[in-house]
C-alpha cells in the first residue's frame, strides 16, 4: 500500500531523490538537466529531471509538469510521485506515452520562491522576446504601491488605499490583472516576465522538440497552487475559448473546467505562459526525430553531446536506461 503523504517532501533535494527513485522503479527513461546558473541553499546542484514512459513513437502523450512556480513544486512533485508509485504508467492506453517533468524551476523549488534565479516568473516568460513586450498599463500605474521604498505599517496602509481606489474605479478583476497578468518593465517587481528566455524556457523547449515530435495529440497538466479556496483543485484551461483544443479539453473535464478568458476562473488572464511552448516547438521547422546518446541513452542532440552533466541519485542510476 502506497502512503500518499509519503510522496510529498519537505525540500527540493528530498523531492528529487523520491522522484528519481519512483521513476526508476516504474521503468522510466530518466534524463537530468543541470541548471548552470544557480545552486541550492546548501550549495547543491539543481536539476530539472524528466521520466519518459511508453513507446517512443506513441501518437498520444500525457505531460505532467511540476514547479513552474518554484515553491508550488511541493504539491506538483508529490502528485507526480504518487502517480508513479501507484502504477500510473502501467495504466496508459495503447499507443500512449507519458512524459513527467519534475522541477522545471528547480531554483524556486529549492529556495522556496515563486520565481527563478533571475527573479523571473517562469509562467510569464514564454513571450516572443524579439518583439515588443505586451503592455501592462495597470502595473505601471500601481508599481510604486506594489513595491514601496520601505515596508512598514504606514506603507502597507498606503498601498492598500491605492489598490482599493484602483479596484473601485476599474473593478476587482482589473486590479488582479494589473498586478498578476505579467509585466516587462520592472525587473525588481513581481510577476516579471524577463528580458530574454530563461534557462528553464530554453530547456523545456528542447525537451518538447525531442520528446514530443512524433506525437499527434498531447495533453499537458501543469500543477499549481495558491488560487481559490483551501484544498480545492481548480481545472484551469490554459488556452482561450477560441482555440481548437478548447472543446477537446471541455470534453475531457466537463463543466468543472474553468477559463480566465471566459471569466470563470480565479486566475487573471496572463501572458507568456509556459505551456505555450509545446505547440510552438512541435510546429518548429527544426523539430527532428532525436537520436539515442551512446553514453547515457538519453535523446541528446548530436551537436551538443550528452546532457547528463552529473549522475542521478545512486539508487536510480542503474535504471536510468530504458529496458
Amino acid at each position: 500500500m502506497v502512503s500518499i503523504s509519503a510522496c510529498f517532501s519537505e525540500s527540493y533535494t528530498e523531492a528529487r531523490a523520491k522522484f528519481c527513485r519512483a521513476a526508476a522503479e516504474a521503468g522510466g527513461a530518466i534524463r537530468s538537466w543541470l541548471n548552470p546558473n544557480a545552486l541550492g541553499p546548501n550549495g547543491e546542484p539543481l536539476y530539472l529531471d524528466t521520466a519518459r514512459f511508453g513507446p517512443a513513437d506513441a501518437s498520444n502523450m500525457l505531460v505532467l509538469i511540476s514547479s513552474t512556480h518554484g515553491v508550488e513544486g511541493h504539491c506538483g512533485s508529490g502528485a507526480q510521485i504518487a502517480w508513479l508509485a501507484t502504477g500510473g504508467p502501467t495504466r496508459l492506453p495503447n499507443d500512449t506515452g507519458a512524459l513527467v517533468v519534475h522541477a522545471i524551476n528547480p531554483y524556486g523549488f529549492a529556495w522556496t520562491r515563486r520565481v527563478n534565479e533571475d527573479n523571473v516568473d517562469l509562467n510569464r516568460n514564454f513571450v516572443d522576446h524579439d518583439k515588443a513586450y505586451p503592455a501592462n498599463e495597470g502595473y505601471l500605474a500601481l508599481a510604486d504601491a506594489i513595491l514601496p521604498k520601505d515596508w512598514s505599517d504606514d506603507s502597507k496602509a498606503a498601498t492598500q488605499r491605492v489598490f482599493d481606489s484602483y479596484a473601485q474605479k476599474h473593478g476587482a478583476f482589473a486590479l488582479q490583472g494589473a498586478i498578476s497578468s505579467g509585466q516587462y518593465s520592472h525587473p525588481d517587481g513581481i510577476f516579471f516576465g524577463g528580458a530574454k528566455p530563461t534557462w528553464s524556457n530554453r530547456t523545456i523547449r528542447r525537451i518538447a522538440r525531442e520528446e514530443l515530435g512524433r506525437a499527434r495529440r498531447v495533453g499537458i497538466i501543469d500543477f499549481h497552487t495558491g488560487l481559490g479556496p483551501f484544498g480545492h483543485g481548480e481545472l484551469i484551461c490554459a488556452v482561450p475559448p477560441t482555440a481548437k483544443s478548447f472543446p477537446r479539453a471541455r470534453a475531457w473535464y466537463g463543466d468543472e473546467m474553468t477559463s480566465p478568458e471566459s471569466g470563470t476562473s480565479t486566475s487573471a488572464i496572463v501572458v507568456g505562459i509556459m505551456t505555450d511552448a509545446f505547440p510552438q516547438e512541435r510546429r518548429s521547422p527544426s523539430n527532428t526525430a532525436p537520436t539515442r546518446c551512446p553514453r547515457c541513452w538519453a535523446q541528446c542532440a548530436p551537436t551538443t553531446g550528452c546532457i547528463i552533466a552529473a549522475p542521478l541519485p545512486r539508487h536510480s542510476r542503474a535504471n536510468s536506461r530504458p529496458t
